[in-house]
C-alpha cells in the first residue's frame, strides 16, 4: 500500500543524520484469521511479527457476526495492540490487521488500514501490501464519474473498484476489480462471511497460507505464524484468490498463469530472516549473497563487521567463506526511538551514537571489511565509514551484498528518484571516493542469482523481479505513461 502522490514536494528539514534514514523500507504486512475465537488478539500477535515491514501505524478490523469493529491507530503495534481494553473492543470470530509504512505525504489516521466500506452485500474490510502502477489512472476516472474519495492511498482505489462491480457475489466482485489493477499486491478482505486473499499475478508481493486449531490464516510472511504458533501449508501462488468461510477453504486463479517473478529484495533486505519466501529460508539465501560476494570481491583484511542489522547474514556467509573473523564493530541499541533533540549540529552529530556506536575494542588498529546489503543514496555508508575510522580503523573495505541499485522502485518499496540513487550517478570509483572506504564492491546480478539456488538470470525470462538493479519492469507503468495529472489535495490532519 502506498500513499498516492502525483507530484514531489520538497519540504526543508535538518539533515537527518540517524543511519537508519538511507535504508529501503517497504510499505506494509497484512494479517487476517477467520473463525477463531482469538481472532483480535491473534491478529495483534501476528502483526508484532510483522512489524519489520511497516512502523509507521497500525489496524485491525473485526468482525463479530454482525458488525465490524476497527482500531486504527498512528505508531507501533505495542503501542496500540497490547492492552486487554483495546483487544476486547475487536470482538468477534474473524479479524484482519495490517502494518504500514508510508512512501511520501504525512502518515494519517485516515490512510490506516483495513480500510472499511458499507457495501451493497454488507461491509467490506480490506488491507494492502504493495502498489498500483495504475492507482492514480483509476483513480481519476473514479472522481470524475463521481466518486468521493477520503484517502490519498491507491487502496482506496480497490475498495471504488468492488463497490462499483455489478456482480452478485461478493468474491466475484472483488476478483472483477482486481483484475482491472496493476502492479504488485498481496490483499486480504474481510467480508460477513468470508476472509479473501490474493496476490498479484506475477507474485511480486508474498502472501502465505497457515493454520492455526484448524482455523486458515492469510498473511505476509511465515514468521507471523511462527510466533502464534501456527502451521504453514503454503504459499499463496502469483495469481491466485482464496477464499475462506465456514465451509473450508476455496481457491481460483483470476489471471492467467505466469512464470512467477517474486520480489527479489524480500531476500535481500525486507523479509524477516526467519521467514520462509516462496520456499526458500531467507537467512540462508543472504548467507548465500554473503559467500558469493567473498568470491567475486575478497578483500585483504583482519576482520568482518557487519553493518546491523539487516547486513548481518551476508557478513556471517562472507566471513566463513574467507576464512576471516566475524566481529561486531557496530553495536546498535534497539531501545531507542526517534532523536528527539537536534538543536544544534554537535548534538544532532551526537544522536547518531545513541542508535549506533563504534565497537573500538573490534575495530582498532585492524583493516576491517564492513558487509550491508545494499547501498541506496550512500549518505549512511559515508557515516558508518567515518565512524569506524574514528574508532581506529586502519583500512576501511565496503561490500555491498547485491547489485548496485541504478533505477527506482514502482511496487511498494520506498526508493528516491533516479538522480538520487548513487549507483545511478556515480561509477564504482566515484562512489568509492564518495563514501570514503579504501575499497568497494558490489554482488555482480549472476551472484545474486546463484545466491537464490539458480544458476544464474534468465534474461529472456527473469526468475525474479529485479528492476531495481537490470530496469526490467515486469508490469506496465500506466501512471508514468499518461500526461502529467493534477496534483492531489491533501487534508492535513492532527495526531
Amino acid at each position: 500500500m502506498s500513499a498516492l502522490s502525483e507530484t514531489w514536494q520538497v519540504t526543508p528539514k535538518q539533515v537527518d543524520l540517524d543511519l537508519d534514514g538511507d535504508t529501503l523500507r517497504e510499505e506494509c504486512g497484512v494479517f487476517g484469521i477467520y473463525g477463531h475465537p482469538d481472532a483480535a488478539a491473534i491478529t495483534a500477535l501476528g502483526l508484532h511479527a510483522l512489524q519489520h515491514r511497516g512502523q509507521e501505524a497500525a489496524g485491525i478490523v473485526s468482525f463479530d457476526g454482525s458488525v465490524f469493529h476497527s482500531e486504527r491507530k498512528l505508531g507501533l503495534v505495542g503501542d496500540s495492540f497490547s492492552d486487554r481494553a483495546t483487544i476486547e473492543r475487536l470482538e468477534g470470530l474473524s479479524a484482519i490487521g495490517h502494518v504500514r509504512y508510508s512512501t511520501t505525504g504525512e502518515t494519517v489516521l485516515r490512510n490506516v488500514q483495513p480500510l472499511f466500506a458499507e457495501l451493497d452485500g454488507g461491509g467490506f474490510a480490506v488491507a494492502h501490501n504493495g502498489n498500483l502502477t495504475n492507482g492514480l489512472t483509476l483513480r481519476r476516472n473514479l472522481i470524475r464519474d463521481g466518486a468521493i474519495c477520503q484517502s490519498t492511498t491507491d487502496t482506496e482505489v480497490i475498495v471504488h473498484l468492488v463497490a462499483r462491480s455489478r456482480k452478485e457475489k461478493v468474491v466475484e466482485r472483488f476478483v472483477e476489480a482486481i483484475q482491472k489493477i496493476e502492479g504488485a499486491y498481496a490483499l486480504v478482505a474481510l467480508t460477513n462471511k468470508k476472509l479473501i486473499g490474493a496476490r498479484d499475478p506475477m507474485g511480486i508481493r508474498p502472501l502465505v497460507l497457515g493454520e492455526l486449531d484448524g482455523r486458515y490464516i492469510l498473511t505476509s510472511e511465515t514468521c507471523a505464524l511462527d510466533i502464534i504458533g501456527a502451521r504453514f501449508i503454503r504459499d499463496v501462488e502469483n495469481g491466485e484468490c482464496v477464499v475462506i468461510s465456514d465451509g473450508g477453504i476455496e481457491s481460483f486463479r483470476f489471471a492467467p498463469q505466469v512464470a512467477p517473478r517474486p520480489c527479489i529484495f524480500e531476500y535481500i533486505y525486507f523479509a524477516r530472516p526467519d521467514s520462509i519466501v516462496n520456499g526458500r529460508s531467507v537467512y540462508a539465501v543472504r548467507k548465500g549473497m554473503g559467500r558469493e560476494l567473498a568470491a567475486e570481491a575478497p578483500a585483504d583484511a583482519d576482520v568482518v563487521i557487519p553493518v546491523p542489522d539487516s547486513g548481518v547474514p551476508a557478513a556471517l556467509g562472507f566471513a566463513q567463506s574467507c576464512g576471516l573473523p566475524y566481529e561486531l564493530g557496530i553495536i546498535r541499541n534497539h531501545y531507542v526511538g526517534r532523536t528527539f533533540i537536534q538543536p544544534t549540529q554537535s548534538v544532532r552529530e551526537l544522536g547518531v551514537r545513541m542508535k549506533h556506536s563504534a565497537n573500538r575494542a573490534a575495530i582498532e588498529g585492524k583493516r576491517i571489511v564492513l558487509v550491508d546489503d545494499s547501498l541506496v543514496r550512500g549518505t549512511t555508508s559515508v557515516k558508518i565509514v567515518r565512524m569506524m575510522r574514528e574508532a581506529g580503523a586502519k583500512e576501511v573495505h565496503f561490500r555491498i551484498a547485491s547489485p548496485p541499485i541504478t533505477h527506482p522502485d514502482f511496487y511498494g518499496i520506498d526508493t528516491p528518484e533516479k538522480e538520487k540513487l548513487l549507483a545511478a550517478t556515480h561509477d564504482l570509483e566515484q562512489m568509492r571516493a564518495y563514501i570514503g572506504a579504501d575499497s568497494l564492491a558490489f554482488l555482480s546480478i549472476e551472484g545474486i542469482y546463484r545466491a537464490m539456488g539458480e544458476t544464474g538470470r534468465n534474461p529472456a525470462q527473469p526468475q525474479f523481479t529485479d528492476h531495481c538493479f537490470t530496469g526490467d519492469y515486469p508490469t506496465p507503468l500506466t501512471d508514468l505513461t499518461v500526461a502529467t495529472p493534477r496534483r492531489l489535495a491533501v487534508l492535513a490532519e492532527a495526531d
